[in-house]
């Protein structure tokens, strides 16, 4: 008995380190286990209540066995006896660290109001505009007395305006003008005029009426559709007599004309990169000694463009006059004109150079000729803007009974008409200095045919008519210049000069009626916007002419005619307008035997229903 407690008491000593190596080891699995068991969530509560309540009774197991160190060495027998049999690994969780989600602080921008710093200073922008300068060939007009109409580029607005005014000369004056319509569709155009004077000669009296109406059809977005009809009517005595008796019957010269026309034109190039104009007008003239003008005129023009460089222009037209005047013994009852030409022609241009060539192909009265129709400009210094030009070109200009008393409105019903041929050859300059200067000048040599020559008839007591006659042929030469000065919309002023020298006739010695020199210039100034001022100067050489009595050539005396006016606005829609003629009181003759008019003025009011 004493040997096998021996034996019992060496195997408590030789196993006592073995089962307090076992405790620390449970000890410390036991406070893995609790620190797993609080990071898991909240969703697995009453499993940590279990491992808790385990691990109270482990450790009073733990307890128990460190009293009874036996008891403890036969449950660890029997439970390495039972994980010996277990093959399955326990699952464990380590934590090396713990992680607590936590926001970043963010950065907040803290505004604060003030206001902006004033800026005075300017920026200065400066725009360099280029110059557009339009050049146009000066024809030589009749004077006539208009009032100043200012030039504006505005949007289209329906506008109505009546002029009327009074001057010394008891002359009136009513002029009205009015627009309608919507130019996406159709437009109208209205415009009327009358004005009267009565001189200090006998029967120095006339008064003159114009109408016109002009409707524009926009048909679509390249095509528009223009119709036009006009009445002028113009009344005036044969005042130059020297000798005689008359009546107001027997000298007046009164004339009507009633017209109309169609026309068709292009806005631009279409897909096939062609334009075309074509239009027809006819028109009735007469007179109160029962003559009758009828006239239809025909044009077809039409382009074709070849790129950027090249182009191809034909046009077509005829020009066909019946004169009645039975007052006339036959053969000149009927006077029939007709004139048809062609003229197509290739175009050529690039920056610097163009080149125009063609030919004119023309009828005149069943006579043909073939006319020229060739013209080069060539730029001969960019930065002055030089151009040079130079060109052989030929025409014809149509003389009817209409256009002769337009020109002197004191002859007799003409016994033939014979259309007038102008061959020219020329060169010239033309362009601009600076953005306000243009000019242009020309040397022509000149071939006329069937010039029309107007003269005071030889008849007794009939030298205050003009009779029309034709040179079959003259030569001569042509100088023309002009300037120009442009500031803004303020300033316009030009001048110019013709001079024309024939020589050569065959019938006749002298060009008679034909001015060789006339100077003219022009001044629009605006002042304000709310006061213009204007000026016209006119000198001319005394033209020749055939004295009725001894049919000898002889020439009228230097003219000077200078003409000034003003407008200015008083209300949003009223002004008040002034015109003064022959400020020089130059009584002076256009026309043999006939003086003009001295110093006139006419002044009155413009209203604008705008």
């Amino acid at each position: 008995m004493k040997i096998v407690h021996k034996i019992l008491l060496i195997s408590c000593i030789f196993l006592f380190p073995f089962v307090m190596l076992n405790a620390q080891h449970t000890t410390k699995k036991k406070k893995t286990t609790t620190t797993a068991t609080k990071k898991v969530s909240s969703k697995k509560k009453n499993k940590k209540t279990t491992s808790r309540s385990k691990s109270k009774a482990n450790t009073k197991n733990e307890q128990t066995n460190a009293a009874n160190p036996m008891g403890e060495t036969i449950r660890m027998a029997e439970k390495q006896n039972a994980e010996s049999k277990d093959t399955i690994t326990p699952r464990v969780v380590n934590v090396t660290s713990a992680f607590k989600p936590v926001l970043k602080n963010a950065a907040k921008i803290n505004f604060t109001a003030a206001t902006p710093i004033f800026d005075s200073s300017k920026i200065d922008v400066t725009y360099n505009i280029p110059s557009h300068n339009l050049f146009f060939t000066y024809q030589p007009v009749s004077i006539k007395a208009v009032a100043y109409e200012p030039d504006s580029a505005t949007i289209w607005s329906n506008s109505q305006y009546v002029k009327i005014g009074y001057g010394n000369y008891a002359s009136p004056h009513i002029e009205a003008g009015a627009t309608f319509g919507n130019p996406k569709s159709t437009t109208v155009n209205l415009y009327g005029k009358y004005i009267a004077s009565n001189g200090n000669l006998p029967f120095q009296d006339y008064n003159k009426t114009n109408i016109n109406a002009n409707i524009n059809f926009n048909l679509s977005e390249k095509n528009e559709l223009i119709v036009k009809g006009l009445y002028y009517n113009s009344n005036q005595y044969k005042y130059g007599f020297t000798t005689g008796s008359f009546t107001k019957d027997q000298l007046q010269q009164q004339f009507n004309l009633i017209g109309g026309g169609v026309a068709l034109h292009s806005k631009g190039l279409s897909e096939y990169g062609i334009t075309y104009h074509p239009e027809i007008n006819v028109s009735n003239f007469t007179d109160n000694r029962n003559a009758n003008e009828f006239s239809v005129l025909i044009k077809a023009p039409i382009n074709k463009s070849f790129g950027k460089s090249f182009a191809f222009d034909l046009s077509a037209t005829a020009d066909l006059s019946k004169l009645y005047q039975p007052t006339i013994a036959l053969p000149y009852t009927n006077l029939n004109n007709n004139l048809f030409y062609l003229n197509p022609s290739l175009q050529f241009k690039t920056n610097n150079f163009k080149i125009n060539g063609g030919i004119q192909p023309s009828w005149d009265n069943n006579s043909f000729s073939m006319l020229p129709n060739v013209s080069a400009e060539i730029k001969l210094n960019e930065e002055k803007k030089l151009v040079g030009e130079i060109g052989w070109v030929g025409s014809f200009s149509k003389n009817t009974y209409r256009s002769l008393t337009e020109y002197n409105p004191f002859i007799a019903q003409p016994g033939n008409l014979l259309n007038t041929k102008i061959i020219e050859q020329y060169i010239g300059i033309k362009g601009s200095t600076g953005n306000h200067f243009t000019y242009n000048a020309r040397f022509s040599l000149l071939k006329v045919n069937n010039l029309a020559l107007l003269t005071n008839d030889t008849a007794i007591n009939n030298t205050q008519t003009f009779i029309t006659l034709f040179e079959p042929e003259l030569q001569g030469i042509k100088l023309h210049g002009e300037i120009g000065y442009t500031w803004q919309e303020k300033l316009f002023a030009t001048a110019a000069i013709n001079y024309t020298n024939y020589t050569q006739q065959q019938q006749y010695n002298k060009a008679w009626g034909i001015t060789p020199i006339e100077i003219n210039g022009t001044l629009r100034y605006k002042i304000t916007k709310d006061f213009v001022v204007k000026g016209d100067l006119f000198f001319w050489d005394g033209a020749y002419y055939r004295n009725p009595n001894t049919l000898i050539s002889d020439k009228l005396p230097v003219a000077i005619d200078f003409n000034a006016g003003a407008e200015y606005t008083i209300a949003k829609r009223l002004n008040l307008w002034l015109q003064m003629n022959n400020i020089f009181n130059n009584k002076y003759q256009r026309w043999n035997q006939y003086q003009v008019l001295g110093f006139n003025f006419l002044t009155g009011v413009v209203y604008s229903f705008h």
